[in-house]
């Protein structure tokens, strides 16, 4: 098993590499009759599209997304949708140089004990490049979202840059798409940039946290033990390439609180259950509560970079390695828009499983 799809019932198979002609995901399980186009999918796409500021990598590619399958007349049919991107703006030969070697914090190493092989171009498979067709996948659970839960809004953004975090007395979202961090914080934006400036000029890079919230979720999506909505999300967004933290809620800061600090408390509002803070991060007992769902995920530095590394050759002999090409300073700015993908998809799967075993509306009524 190579493990390329995930989702249930809301299925999607990624397929492509970095340097290939093309990449692109297959979505299966969507519901017939939804409005969907290139045209629709494409402003999430946008977003995420490399070389766009001089924080992210200088390669050129538009990452026009077409339908192969699946759509007629602008509805979904209820088959499998064939998405694909393709590669216009490959260079290869910036990684000649290190085909026989192993680039530090990559996957190179962990793909040739494993299959014994690998493309040393741009990292085939295991590039940030493939997140592009989660990207596509993603506006297609929107386009659900938006037909079966219109009050539905996914927002991410970033809200660390190395050792700098954002003043949460100052989130702003309209700020969100003022910058090109996708930053909150007006003040923590202008101080990243003098910052990944002189990252990026000394040929080094930085990590970063990404905070996605989904408003307006539905309460009664997910499973107790083995289907848990947070384990879902958890493990959607463990998957994005570069990813190595994901926490819900008040996550390990949990650990911090005694229970009467960590204890949501209820009350009854005009509305139904109302909570006085939500430090479960929208998620009990692996079910949603209706409150805002929190993740954040952590996003390690760009392992390609100019600076020196110690590392060795197929052939075991030691080597400095120095990865050239372009590059993102900070993977993590164009990690929000996937992160929001991912968010999207694992919400539109536990919708269909809720419904196809609970059916439509809240049962356990109060009040």
């Amino acid at each position: 098993m190579s493990f390329n799809t995930f989702g249930r019932v809301f299925r999607v198979t990624t397929w492509g590499e970095s340097h290939g002609p093309a990449l692109g995901a297959t979505v299966d399980g969507c519901p017939p009759g939804v409005a969907l186009s290139e045209a629709a999918i494409q402003p999430w796409l946008d977003r995420r599209r490399p070389g766009q500021s001089r924080y992210t990598t200088q390669r050129r590619e538009p990452d026009a997304v077409e339908i192969l399958s699946g759509v007629h007349e602008g509805r979904t049919t209820g088959t499998p949708i064939q998405l694909m991107i393709a590669n216009t703006d490959q260079r290869s030969k910036d990684y000649g140089a290190i085909a026989d070697s192993f680039r530090p914090g990559h996957a190179d190493l962990a793909y040739f004990q494993k299959y014994g092989l690998r493309d040393p171009r741009g990292g085939g498979r295991s590039s940030a490049r493939e997140t592009a067709a989660r990207v596509a996948a993603g506006g297609v659970a929107r386009a659900v979202l938006a037909e079966m839960v219109p009050e539905l809004q996914i927002t991410g953004y970033m809200v660390q840059m190395g050792a700098h975090r954002t003043d949460p007395a100052r989130h702003d979202e309209d700020e969100i798409a003022r910058n090109p961090f996708w930053c909150p914080d007006a003040q923590a934006a202008a101080a990243w940039a003098s910052e990944l400036d002189a990252m990026r000029k000394a040929g080094n890079s930085v990590g970063a946290v990404i905070e996605v919230v989904a408003r307006g979720v539905p309460a009664g999506l997910g499973a107790p033990v083995y289907g848990k909505l947070d384990a879902d999300l958890a493990a959607a967004m463990m998957s994005i390439n570069a990813v190595k933290g994901v926490e819900i809620g008040t996550g390990f800061g949990a650990a911090a609180l005694t229970g009467v600090e960590n204890a949501d408390e209820i009350s009854m509002g005009a509305e139904g259950p109302a909570y006085g803070s939500n430090h479960a991060g929208g998620v009990l007992g692996g079910i949603s509560t209706g409150q805002d769902l929190v993740v954040r995920f952590a996003v390690k530095p760009t392992s390609s970079i100019l600076t020196p590394r110690a590392s060795i050759t197929r052939a075991g002999a030691s080597v400095d390695v120095v990865t050239k090409g372009r590059h993102d300073p900070c993977v993590g700015i164009r990690a929000v828009p996937v992160g929001e993908a991912m968010m999207a998809c694992v919400l539109l799967d536990h919708l269909l499983l809720h419904r196809a075993q609970c059916g439509e509306g809240v049962r356990g009524r109060i009040g």
